[in-house]
């Protein structure tokens, strides 16, 4: 099968999203599949990749290390065309994601959308953010997946708050998979070694992008709590974002700081052998849409203590792999981080067990096989078109008719935040779980 992939965000800039990209490329790579990426310049991309078309990009326009794609289809055409896709996989509702429905429009080709982010959680990062604006990307991005003919939710909980919002075409549950067996690798005692961590340490880690959606503040107040009753802990973050001053600050107004032990950004083996360093993973977002470093954690062997949230609660099961608390207490975060460290003997082992259960559940073989069906199905659900139909006419006039439903959704989604009262940001995920 030939797979047409665009993203905003794809390697060497390292997130969630750029990752599970990846992921799920080199698998079906691996399977035999053809897949070409379309994705942003970030100036530090090989100059020679196989299989990659890189599109002008403006860098770093939010004072962050995201790009942001200009689209441009007419650059795109040729060699989508030579390589003859069978599906269009859009990764964002927005730049290139609205190239994806062109191209698809124009050949006549089934659209399938991984909705990865609540984008509502991000619009800080653009000027004039309100609740308006988080209307906006709300509806947005309801209208796109209702121009798609299949959506993937990352999460089960995902994919109720898409129905609950209004999308209505077909919703698949696929998280990011994990390939575990790159992850039963690594060297986690080399590791702490290179870091200066002692290898009789009680090592709590954490593995994210750190922004201030990702609630730093309260993580690093209660793994302090842990480390100040635990003389032997320390903690290890890997990751970078305006937010890592946040969590240096907290642990040094505690007098931590030399407990404290920041790798940046990391990746490959060295990102493996983090993980395999760690005796216990902590995690508090509210904003994910699947637990992507939770299942990393657990296929690396590690026990994970998090806030229960979209992604985490698809992941965590309270006191058989982990703990999974219910709202945001230090004290009890610090108590859940201690009552995993303190476990011995047989439930020290049936955690260990459960934790391996967990992450056979993630493995990328699985999640990569069940986006492939997907594919098979809309591709036998859409006929090819007949010679009429791959006229110039017609195309003309399947573009003309995509670029009016984008237009139309950009002004409904406008619409419909303008509408709202300010204030009023309905359907979150915390109202999905926790108002019930």
């Amino acid at each position: 099968m030939n797979v047409l992939v665009l993203t905003n965000t794809f390697t060497p800039h390292v997130g969630g999203v750029a990752r599970s990209v990846e992921r799920f490329v080199a698998e079906y790579r691996r399977l035999g599949h053809r897949v070409l990426v379309v994705a942003p310049e970030l100036g530090i991309a090989p100059e020679v990749e196989e299989g990659v078309i890189r599109v002008p990009a403006l860098v770093g326009f939010t004072g962050g290390d995201f790009a942001v794609p200009v689209p441009v289809p007419g650059r795109v055409a040729a060699a989508v065309d030579r390589f003859g896709p069978h599906v269009v996989h859009s990764h964002h509702p927005f730049l290139l994601g609205d190239t994806a429905l062109r191209v698809a429009a124009a050949r006549g080709l089934p659209v399938v959308f991984t909705h990865h982010t609540l984008y509502e959680c991000y619009t800080h990062y653009v000027p004039g953010d309100s609740p308006r604006m988080k209307r906006f990307a709300i509806e947005l991005a309801v209208g796109y997946c209702n121009l798609c003919d299949a959506v993937i939710a990352p999460s089960e909980s995902v994919e109720e708050l898409l129905r609950e919002r209004g999308v209505t075409v077909p919703i698949r549950v696929i998280p990011t998979g994990v390939d575990l067996p790159r992850f039963a690798t690594g060297d986690g005692a080399a590791f702490r070694a290179a870091r200066g961590i002692p290898p009789e340490a009680l090592v709590v880690g954490h593995v994210g992008r750190l922004a201030p959606e990702k609630n730093l503040g309260f993580l690093a107040r209660a793994v302090a709590g842990f480390l100040e009753a635990r003389p032997e802990a320390r903690f290890l973050v890997v990751g970078d974002g305006p937010a890592r001053v946040t969590v240096a600050e907290e642990l040094a107004r505690r007098g931590l700081a030399e407990r404290l032990h920041e790798a940046g950004v990391l990746g490959g083996e060295e990102l493996v052998s983090a993980y395999r360093a760690m005796d216990l993973f902590a995690f508090a977002s509210h904003t994910e849409t699947q637990g992507m470093v939770l299942a990393e954690a657990m296929a690396a062997g590690v026990p994970v203590v998090a806030v229960d949230a979209p992604g985490a609660r698809e992941v965590v099961r309270d006191r058989e792999n982990g703990r999974l608390l219910p709202a945001d207490d230090e004290d009890a975060f610090a108590a859940a981080l201690a009552w995993v460290a303190d476990l011995r003997g047989e439930a020290r082992g049936r955690l260990a067990a459960a934790v391996a259960e967990t992450a056979r559940r993630f493995s990328l073989e699985r999640t990569a096989a069940d986006a492939l069906d997907l594919y098979r199905y809309l591709v036998r659900a859409r006929p090819a078109p007949k010679e009429l139909e791959s006229s110039l006419w017609a195309m003309a006039r399947r573009r003309l008719a995509e670029e009016w439903k984008i237009v139309r959704n950009i002004a409904a989604a406008a619409g419909e935040s303008v509408r709202h009262p300010e204030g009023a940001v309905p359907g979150s995920l915390l109202e999905t779980r926790r108002g019930r």
